[in-house]
């Protein structure tokens, strides 16, 4: 990850001033409360109308079953996805090796149900997951892609020699008009913390308009993970710095400096040995069967029981995803007793070992780190953990009703005899 301010805006849009006189309009390049410039994912809502490159010929008005309308276009969602033709966003998924490597190896894994086949790339970038595609035998690939970057994966295709296989859209799934069913979805949607800012109700629409029965979706499945860290270092580089700066005590900077670097999630790597207990899971996705309405609240219990003695500074978030093909996918009601099982000792490593499970991208700590990391939710005092002391209690993950691409977060729990709320807003 590039640690440079500079670097960081130009992969960042202009987010909104929190200064509740000012215009929505008025946007502000300052940090956030974590003291980082915001982070952008492909958003999942929002874009530049329905406007076709590479267009078919002879594409006119839609033969398929009306669906809703298609959410406005906002002020914020023109400037976030004037954000994303900036070649730095897509320079650094593209050299994410884990996540561009397991997409490919996932593709050819299921070229059986690719070759010959009609492709939809949801939210296609640069193109790179519509060419595996084609590598893979597609027939037709739909390209589409709300920002500007979108002209630039044409030139890719061209260079490339698909322009007869793959064709580029520009505008918002929503609004682009597709002639054709599809067998195939696939889509790189996942945001931090897997649903913020994410295009899963995207993904969603998408499947519902032009998958046919029976089609496979990559990725098929995801899971949301949480567990308590210790990270002393974290405070020190944050906090504890102001006690002394160069002989001069700056004490009085503390409660500042914990306010700006705690107040709102953090995206940073962190490692396994941060993690004080098995992770449990928060949330378990099947794009198969999901609804967008599914994805407005998510709550989850939990209980912890810690494996050492150590200072508990927070709670880490970090998810999988699987590539399974549709015969392997699992029923809803099955997936509702996996959730209702015993999921504390769940875990990534874990999972992977599944027979059912093909190919499967990790952000955990143990993981090889990705663009992801992890998000981390910190307390403002640290708790002194005993080895063996429970905590348990709930989280509660919500859109926000200012902006859907913002995530609520309520965390309540208890350990030594104490209740604790944290609540924060990852915007």
């Amino acid at each position: 990850m590039e640690s440079k301010l500079v670097s960081r805006l130009l992969r960042s849009p202009p987010p909104f001033t929190r200064d509740a006189t000012t215009s929505p309009l008025m946007f502000t390049g300052g940090a956030d409360g974590n003291g980082h410039l915001p982070r952008p994912r492909r958003p999942r809502r929002g874009g530049l109308g329905g406007g076709g490159i590479g267009s078919p010929p002879g594409q006119g008005s839609s033969t398929v079953q009306p669906y809703p309308a298609a959410p406005p276009c906002t002020d914020y969602d023109m400037a976030y996805f004037k954000a994303y033709s900036h070649i730095g966003v897509h320079e650094e998924m593209l050299k994410d090796h884990v996540r561009t490597s397991t997409y490919r190896n996932a593709i050819m894994h299921h070229q059986d149900l690719i070759s010959g086949k009609v492709v939809l790339d949801v939210g296609c970038g640069t193109g790179v997951l519509s060419i595996f595609c084609a590598f893979a035998g597609a027939t037709r690939v739909y390209a589409v892609d709300a920002s500007d970057i979108a002209i630039q994966a044409m030139e890719i295709v061209r260079e490339n020699e698909l322009s007869d296989k793959v064709v580029v859209l520009h505008g918002r799934i929503e609004d682009v008009n597709i002639e054709e069913k599809v067998d195939v979805i696939i889509s790189e949607w996942m945001g931090y913390m897997l649903l913020y800012e994410s295009m899963l109700g995207s993904v969603i629409f998408a499947r519902d308009k032009w998958l046919k029965p029976g089609g496979l979706i990559l990725p098929s499945h995801a899971s949301l993970y949480m567990a308590p860290i210790t990270n002393s270092q974290r405070y020190h580089d944050s906090v504890y710095f102001w006690r002394d700066v160069y002989g001069i005590k700056m004490s009085s900077m503390m409660p500042l400096a914990k306010q700006c670097a705690f107040m709102e999630p953090s995206v940073e790597t962190i490692s396994g040995e941060n993690v004080l207990t098995w992770p449990t899971v928060v949330s378990q996705v099947d794009c198969y069967t999901i609804q967008a309405q599914e994805l407005e609240t998510i709550t989850a219990t939990f209980k912890f029981t810690s494996m050492l003695q150590a200072p508990l500074h927070g709670f880490a978030f970090w998810f999988d995803v699987e590539f399974n093909g549709p015969v392997r996918q699992k029923s809803k009601k099955q997936a509702n007793q996996s959730l209702d099982g015993n999921t504390q000792n769940a875990s990534p490593s874990s999972k992977k070992k599944k027979t059912d499970v093909s190919i499967v991208l990790s952000t955990a700590p143990e993981d090889t780190p990705t663009h992801w990391q992890q998000t981390l939710l910190y307390l403002f005092e640290p708790i002194e953990l005993k080895k063996d002391q429970n905590i348990e209690g709930s989280v509660t993950i919500s859109q926000s009703l200012q902006h859907a691409r913002f995530l609520n977060i309520c965390l309540k729990y208890f350990t030594g005899d104490q209740w604790y709320v944290k609540e924060s807003v990852m915007r």
